[in-house]
């Protein structure tokens, strides 16, 4: 029975190279993912603003599918489905260059972009109807008070949840080892299969996610009371 010996991992210099290289992938899908999620979330949320009925219910059918199906799920309907319809050639070219990576990077953007665009459409709801008025009294339009009154008011309400989300999303960039994306969980698997030490290799990635996390977290607590100093001037 081997003892815990966490320097066994972390001084082995082709193990150590896994790792970074798994994590590195992780912030690649993570931030990937989170930049095309919080585009379509705006994008979502303007087309729900329009008054026509079959716009917005097409938004609210979207975000309900998202809502419901497992994120992991989806991942897989990308790669093994939605990817097996392309052409071959594109097939081909995305077997050749990290197409797992792509596949995940769209899968949790699109599922994440129904909870951005909610949670924006909910700090929109929460700024008082007499902004809008006030701003068009100023003289913008409908875009210029929304991009210089509304919209900045909304980011500043919803940053909470959207801070509480991104973190779920930079979690959930451990699934794409289902499609087979070397990400941070993947390189441990695999070291974990080299080294047959289990325990250590696991708590080198809890630590990991761990460390990450709060530091999203933190970032955002920092962003929130500044935009808390700005609304309140």
């Amino acid at each position: 029975m081997k003892g815990f010996d966490l320097a066994a991992i972390l001084l082995n210099p082709e193990f150590g190279r896994m790792l970074l290289r798994g994590l590195e992938m992780t912030f690649v899908i993570a931030i990937g993912s989170w930049c095309l999620a919080m585009s379509l979330g705006l994008v979502l949320l303007v087309i729900r603003l329009t008054p026509s009925r079959i716009a917005d219910g097409m938004v609210a059918a979207y975000v309900s599918y998202h809502r419901n199906v497992p994120t992991l799920v989806q991942l897989m309907l990308w790669y093994f489905g939605i990817s097996s319809l392309l052409p071959d050639a594109l097939q081909t070219w995305l077997a050749e260059h990290s197409g797992e990576a792509a596949f995940a990077i769209i899968g949790l953007g699109l599922c994440q972009a129904a909870y951005f665009s909610e949670d924006l459409r909910s700090g929109l709801r929460s700024i008082a109807s007499g902004q809008a008025e006030a701003a068009r009294a100023l003289g913008h339009s409908y875009i210029g008070s929304m991009r210089y009154v509304l919209m900045p008011q909304a980011v500043r309400n919803a940053l909470p949840a959207l801070i509480n989300h991104s973190v779920s999303l930079f979690k959930n960039s451990s699934l794409a080892m289902a499609i087979g994306v070397a990400e941070l969980t993947h390189a441990v698997k695999e070291v974990e299969n080299l080294s047959f030490r289990t325990f250590e290799t696991y708590l080198i990635a809890t630590i990991a996610y761990l460390v990450c996390s709060l530091a999203i977290m933190a970032a955002g607590a920092i962003l929130s009371r500044r935009a808390a100093l700005t609304g309140a001037r």
